[in-house]
């Protein structure tokens, strides 16, 4: 689930925010103070940011200041009454991708979003609870270690970030990741499955469960 970090101090503006994107189908976290706001990114790493210029502690300006220091990938979007053009020009030079003036309407808000995704596709992440994959480079990080998967190891893996929730039967994994008719023994799947329980340090019940005489079913619950 793409994860999107609010910092806004004003009740009414993230609520809004929140309850908005949480029905589109985004993961949020809400932050009211501009240092919480820079734990958060790093201990969170969110997907995307959006920012209040006027924070406590330290304002929107700084904050991103402070993300840019040390990613210059992620996408941060500028929420602020603020309409000058030379404060515009401001929080652009700062390192923000974008720039909102309030008020704005979430529909407008929610195109921007998508846009900054869509430009940054060429860099798929895919996430299953603290495991992330990463399409372009095949680096893959389970609780922010790097983990070294097969070919095949790492094939698998995305079939079931891919699949998440539905029950996948045996019988689909084999074809599906093995490319090979279901009537193949599907027990080859129990010995990846070991090797990547091992690697990702997954317990049995974890986010990756076995639906004994079924299959598989991958859940971030």
């Amino acid at each position: 689930m793409i994860k999107i970090l609010i910092v806004e101090d004003e009740p009414g503006i993230y609520t809004f925010l929140q309850e908005g994107l949480t029905d589109e189908g985004y993961d949020t976290l809400v932050v009211t103070d501009g240092s919480d706001a820079l734990r958060d990114f790093a201990e969170w790493k969110p997907d995307l940011v959006l920012l209040d210029w006027m924070l406590p502690t330290m304002d929107g300006i700084e904050v991103c200041h402070h993300i840019r220091a040390t990613d210059e990938a992620t996408p941060v979007l500028f929420l602020t009454a603020k309409d000058g053009v030379e404060d515009t020009i401001k929080g652009l030079r700062t390192g923000a991708n974008d720039y909102i003036k309030k008020p704005f309407s979430f529909d407008e808000l929610l195109e921007r979003i998508k846009i900054h995704f869509r430009n940054r596709q060429h860099d798929e992440l895919l996430r299953l609870g603290d495991i992330s994959v990463n399409l372009t480079t095949h680096q893959v990080l389970a609780n922010d270690k790097d983990v070294q998967l097969t070919v095949r190891e790492f094939d698998l893996l995305v079939y079931f970030i891919r699949h998440k929730d539905p029950v996948c039967p045996r019988e689909d994994i084999i074809k599906d990741v093995w490319g090979i008719d279901f009537q193949y023994d599907t027990g080859v799947i129990d010995v990846f499955m070991n090797a990547l329980r091992r690697k990702l340090h997954l317990k049995t019940d974890g986010c990756i469960k076995t639906i004994r005489g079924v299959g598989f079913i991958a859940t971030d619950r």
